[in-house]
């Protein structure tokens, strides 16, 4: 049996977990944090990554989450109204048959869905990577020292075991021109299952409704030229930067900031995807953000990472070579990486335009679907039919 590593216990990691377990791997998983994390702000599952959940066993448990956000409304810089709209009649989702949770809920239910099957080691995290023609020989950070016959990275955007192995980020990272907060706040507007999104040129901020309780999630985003690396450690120079950014802003922007000021959860950083002209090498491979982040803006990172999970398994399950199995894994999920990939261009924004110009075609874009049926979810969603593996003979 193959012992396999998968850093990182988000949602690519589990989901390979369940599917290499279901091969008859051996697994282990490691995840710095102390527990799996919960909470965050919500995700879609669509298209193909609806089978793939289904497969799993988890779809009923993801439908009795799902959100149901009946309503986003789109706000003029003073705070008028633009239009109030079905999300799904933005990003082209499927209404009925998408599913939108609570980031933490669909960790929790990945994590369940392997944890009686799978090694779990969190508090840790990989340190050193020796790669041989037998093995990985690993040295954790808590000290142990084991071999694995692979290694499988999962471990998001700004991935250790992808710098480890292939170099340092900047040479596949992205930068799609915005930064962005993201924090929990109080329901000053007093939301229910909606979303708020209000935009300037350059400058956008939404209030996102998950559930009826007190607290909303809050994102405030920008464009910049270029990334700001001084503040990517440094939370302090990080809430100073998205306030001067808003600091004239009017609407509720100015208690959007103060409560940015003081959230205990923010999370700040760059929209960029990672594309990557490789995603293994000798015995190690990457899988979802670590190998071929979409970014936020397209709406598919984590159904790339719940896919991507489901076709690497599989093609190590029906090849009897490693190296063999990471190449068909490529070929095979690549193509549908890069459809979702290519939803959003350089600098480009449907939510938070970056020019007067390009605000005004969105906000004419937007009336115009009030008047018309939305069109039925995207064919990028879908592009990929998932195969039935057949085990190799090992």
């Amino acid at each position: 049996m193959s012992r396999v590593l998968i850093s990182g216990a988000s949602i690519a990691g589990p989901a390979l977990a369940y599917w290499l377990r279901h091969h008859g791997f051996d697994v282990t998983v490691v995840e710095k944090a102390d527990t799996v994390r919960g909470g965050g702000y919500p995700i879609d599952i669509r298209g193909t990554a609806l089978e793939v959940v289904r497969r799993m066993g988890v779809l009923p448990a993801l439908q009795e989450a799902h959100i149901n956000t009946r309503r986003l409304t789109f706000l003029e810089p003073d705070g008028s109204l633009i239009t109030a709209i079905r999300p799904d009649e933005v990003v082209r989702g499927v209404e009925g048959r998408d599913v939108e949770v609570p980031r933490g809920d669909l960790t929790s239910i990945l994590y369940a869905a392997v944890r009686d099957d799978v090694e779990f080691l969190f508090g840790d995290s990989i340190g050193t990577l020796d790669d041989g023609p037998d093995g990985v020989d690993v040295t954790f950070r808590g000290g142990a020292r084991r071999r694995f016959d692979l290694v499988i990275g999962a471990d998001g955007l700004h991935s250790h075991t992808r710098a480890l192995t292939f170099g340092p980020e900047e040479q596949f990272h992205h930068y799609l021109g915005h930064c962005f907060a993201g924090f929990t706040m109080p329901d000053f507007l007093g939301l229910s299952h909606e979303g708020v999104v209000w935009s300037t040129a350059g400058r956008g901020a939404a209030v996102y409704a998950v559930r009826d309780n007190a607290q909303v999630h809050g994102f405030l985003t920008f464009d910049r030229a270029e990334p700001p690396f001084d503040a990517f450690r440094d939370p302090a120079a990080q809430r100073e930067l998205v306030a001067s950014v808003f600091a004239h802003d009017g609407w509720e922007i100015p208690r959007m900031v103060a409560a940015m000021r003081s959230a205990g959860d923010l999370f700040f950083d760059v929209v960029s995807q990672i594309r990557m002209p490789r995603w293994s090498t000798g015995r190690v491979a990457l899988v979802g953000d670590a190998a071929y982040a979409p970014s936020f803006l397209t709406g598919q990172g984590t159904s790339l990472g719940l896919v991507g999970a489901y076709m690497l398994a599989g093609a190590l399950a029906s090849h009897d070579d490693h190296e063999q199995a990471f190449a068909a894994y490529e070929r095979d999920t690549r193509p549908y990486v890069q459809a979702n990939q290519g939803l959003v261009g350089e600098g480009d924004s449907i939510l938070f335009p970056a020019t007067e110009e390009a605000l005004a075609g969105r906000n004419r874009m937007l009336r115009g679907l009030t008047e018309m049926p939305a069109e039925p979810g995207r064919p990028e969603h879908s592009a990929l039919t998932l195969p039935d593996f057949a085990p190799a003979s090992r």
